[in-house]
C-alpha cells in the first residue's frame, strides 16, 4: 500500500514537473497549475471568424506544446459568431470557451455586455496599450487595410496611393471606373461597416470621397473573397478597404493582383479575442489566449498564418515592427476599447448608413 502511494506521488510530481517545464520562464510560478488543470479539462472550444486554414498552424503547434489539450475549432462569419454567442447565452446551454473575431466592434460589445472573463495574460506587458481593454478584450493580429487593383489593366502610375488620390482619380474618370470599383456592402458585412466608419473618423474629406465613389456606380460585396476574384478576373479594376492579410495570400496565387497601403493613412485591424465568462474549460482557454499572444504564437501568426504579428519583438514584413519601417506614422491601428461602440448605437448606425446610401451607394 505504501509503495502504491509513493508511486502515485511520484507520478503526480512528474506530471507537475512536465507542466512547469512548459511554462515560459517569465510566467508566474503557479502557471504550472493552470497547465495541469487544462490537461484535466482536455479541450478548448473556440468560436472564430478566422479561416480554418489560417488557424491550422496555430492549432497544430498548440496541441504539440500542450499534449492532452485538444482544440475544437468552429469557423463562422462575424455576424454568425455574434448571434450564436447571444442565442446560446439566452438558451442557457453550453457555448464556446474563447471567441475570436475580426468584427472588432461586435467583440467589444460582447465584452461590454459582460460576456468576457477578466484575465490578465502574462503576455500583456509585451502588447501595445491600444490592443488591450480591461484585461478582457485582446487584439491579436496586425492587419493593414489596403487598396487592391488589377495589374494587367491599370498601369502603376494610374494606381492611387492615398484616399485623396482615390477620390481625385474617380472624380476625373467617372466613365472609366463606372461599375469597376468594389468594396464591402456595409449593410451586410460587419467588418465593412467597422472599416468605413473608421475612415469617416480619420479622413476629413471622407464624404467627398464617398461622393466620388457613388459617381463610379460601385459594386458592393459581402465578402473579400468575391471582391478579389472579380479584381483578378478584370470584372472590377480596383477595390478599397480590403483586409491586407487576405489580399497578400490571394496575390501569391494570382500575380495579377496588386496591393497598395495608402500613404495618407493605413487602418490596421486586429482580431479581438476574449475568454467567455462562462467557459467550461477556462484553464485551457487561458492557455490558448496566452499562446496566441506569446512570441511563439505571434511568430506563427506572422509567418505561417500570415495575419500579421502585433508584437514589436517579432521580426518580418507582416509584423507591427516590419510595417512601421515602411509606413511609420501612417499606420493607424483601430483602438481596442469602448470607442468601437459608437456606431453600434442603433440611431447613429442608421443615420450613417442612410447618408452612405445617398452619397456612395446613390440610393435616394
Amino acid at each position: 500500500m505504501k509503495s502504491m502511494r509513493l508511486a502515485l506521488a511520484l507520478c503526480a510530481s512528474a506530471s507537475l514537473s512536465v507542466a512547469h517545464a512548459q511554462a515560459p520562464a517569465d510566467y508566474p510560478a503557479d502557471y504550472a497549475a493552470v497547465i495541469a488543470a487544462a490537461r484535466q479539462e482536455g479541450k478548448v472550444r473556440i468560436y472564430a471568424a478566422t479561416d480554418t486554414a489560417a488557424a491550422s498552424p496555430l492549432i497544430k503547434d498548440f496541441e504539440a506544446l500542450y499534449p492532452g489539450v485538444k482544440v475544437e475549432y468552429s469557423d463562422m462569419n462575424t455576424t454568425e459568431l455574434y448571434n450564436r454567442v447571444i442565442s446560446e447565452k439566452a438558451a442557457g446551454g453550453t457555448s464556446g470557451d474563447v471567441f475570436w473575431s475580426s468584427s472588432m466592434d461586435l467583440q467589444i460589445k460582447l465584452v461590454n455586455d459582460g460576456f468576457a472573463l477578466t484575465y490578465k495574460s502574462p503576455e500583456v506587458a509585451k502588447l501595445p496599450e491600444w490592443a488591450v481593454w480591461r484585461n478582457e478584450g485582446y487584439g491579436t493580429t496586425y492587419e493593414p487595410i489596403v487598396f487592391i487593383y488589377n495589374k494587367r489593366l491599370l498601369k502603376p502610375e494610374e494606381v492611387p496611393q492615398s484616399h485623396a488620390e482615390l477620390a481625385k482619380m474617380l472624380a476625373a474618370n467617372p466613365e472609366r471606373f463606372k461599375g469597376k470599383l468594389t468594396s464591402y456592402d456595409i449593410e451586410k458585412s460587419g467588418v465593412g461597416f467597422l472599416l468605413i466608419t473608421q475612415d469617416a473618423k480619420l479622413n476629413p474629406a471622407f464624404w467627398d470621397l464617398a461622393k466620388a465613389i457613388g459617381a463610379a456606380s460601385p459594386r458592393f460585396q459581402s465578402s473579400s473573397g468575391t471582391m478579389m476574384e472579380r479584381i483578378g478576373s478584370g470584372e472590377n479594376l480596383l477595390g478599397f478597404n480590403i483586409i491586407g492579410s487576405y489580399a497578400l495570400l490571394r496575390a501569391k496565387k494570382d500575380p495579377g493582383i496588386g496591393i497598395v497601403m495608402p500613404k495618407d493613412y493605413t487602418l490596421v485591424m486586429s482580431r479581438i479575442m476574449f475568454i467567455a465568462k462562462t467557459a467550461q474549460n477556462s484553464n485551457a482557454a487561458k492557455l490558448w489566449l496566452d499562446y496566441i499572444l506569446s512570441k511563439r504564437g505571434q511568430t506563427i501568426i506572422a509567418n505561417q498564418s500570415e495575419l500579421g504579428s502585433i508584437r514589436a519583438d517579432v521580426e518580418g514584413d507582416l509584423t507591427a515592427h516590419g510595417l512601421a519601417k515602411a509606413l511609420g506614422s501612417a499606420l493607424k491601428p483601430i483602438q481596442v476599447g469602448p470607442g468601437l461602440l459608437t456606431y453600434l448605437d442603433q440611431a447613429k448606425r442608421l443615420e450613417f448608413i442612410k447618408q452612405w446610401q445617398q452619397t456612395a451607394a446613390l440610393r435616394k
